[in-house]
């Protein structure tokens, strides 16, 4: 068998050794790039390696799994696969997601442990070149707060369908302790946690601003049918408002840039006969997404709504009053 098929067969069953519940043919298929048949055929393949392969009946169809896992043998990792762990703990670090850094390096620690002492020999000196030669570029912006009691709490409540309690520093009514249902974590330039209170709808609170903050043990579940992406996805970042057309026009010189761009996770991209792009999406966050089109400069027109024209022409003139020296409006 070529080597090539060999790892293909262990990479089917990693997936299998991976998943309680087990994965169907088509599942096989999905995560392979397959057609069904090849599926058929690398999951016999690899039951014939591995027999503790079991098959789970789940009517109409059949899933199958490795209960057991996999020896370490068969687990050792790559030095690609260790330096992208530490370049995502390190890019955590360096926005300022102390938490979640930290458990990246934990589960660093962890891989590592339970490899054998021959492959750490062996991945040391190709690992060490990887982690001098690639680094990240510090980028301006915002370090979102992330306490990892807060984070804790609220990972606490969501897992164990409770409320949550926290005393808020923001809004209209600031210190006011409040109980809400968790939804989940925005994370991005500021971490929301996403919750209701009461009966209303979910909406976003700000994380640096809860204190106090603990589960109840009262039920508090989401309800049927919400996806917090799809939540996310409804706005252009975190600011939640009415959700509007866009449409933007970029120009063709800047064309080939917008291809690759993403706006909007549910973005419609339509090149124009003369070179320019059309843009088209609908969301919420008119304000983030004026800031976001000053970095395109003169490259870009907003065809729709009128409220983001509105908004670029406002935020122009609140720069322009800003800098304005004493001569300049003594001129104008």
């Amino acid at each position: 068998m070529r080597h090539e098929k060999a790892g293909r067969l262990l990479e089917l069953a990693r997936l299998l050794a991976s998943t309680s519940e087990g994965l169907t043919l088509d599942d096989m298929a999905e995560r392979l790039g397959v057609g069904r048949r090849t599926a058929e055929r690398m999951r016999d393949a690899v039951r014939d390696v591995f027999p503790q392969l079991e098959e789970v009946d789940d009517p109409p169809t059949k899933r199958f799994r490795i209960p057991a896992g996999l020896d370490g043998l068969f687990q050792a990792p790559t030095a690609e696969e260790l330096a992208a762990l530490a370049a995502a703990a390190e890019t955590f670090a360096q926005q300022g997601a102390g938490a979640r850094a930290g458990a990246l390096r934990s589960l660093e620690r962890k891989v590592l442990s339970a490899t054998r002492a021959a492959a750490r020999r062996k991945l040391a000196p190709d690992l060490e070149a990887l982690l001098q030669a690639e680094t990240i570029a510090v980028q301006a912006g915002p370090r979102p707060f992330e306490d990892e009691r807060v984070l804790s709490a609220v990972r606490e409540a969501v897992m164990s369908l409770s409320t949550l309690t926290f005393r808020y520093e923001g809004g209209s009514n600031p210190g006011r302790t409040r109980e809400v249902t968790p939804y989940g974590v925005l994370f991005g330039r500021a971490n929301y946690l996403v919750a209701a209170e009461g009966e209303g709808g979910p909406r976003n609170w700000r994380l640096d601003r809860l204190h106090e903050v603990a589960a109840t043990g009262r039920p508090g579940s989401r309800p049927p049918g919400f996806s917090l992406q799809d939540y996310a996805d409804e706005s252009f970042g975190i600011y939640q408002d009415d959700t509007e057309d866009v449409v933007l026009r970029i120009l063709p010189a800047s064309a080939e840039g917008a291809l690759r761009w993403r706006f909007h996770a549910n973005q419609h991209v339509e090149p124009q006969p003369d070179g320019a792009v059309i843009v088209s999406f609908r969301a919420s966050g008119m304000r983030e997404l004026a800031w976001h089109l000053f970095t395109w400069g003169d490259q870009v027109q907003v065809l729709g709504p009128a409220r983001l024209k509105a908004l670029l022409i406002e935020q122009i003139e609140i720069a322009r009053r800003a800098h304005a020296t004493e001569t300049d409006a003594a001129g104008a």
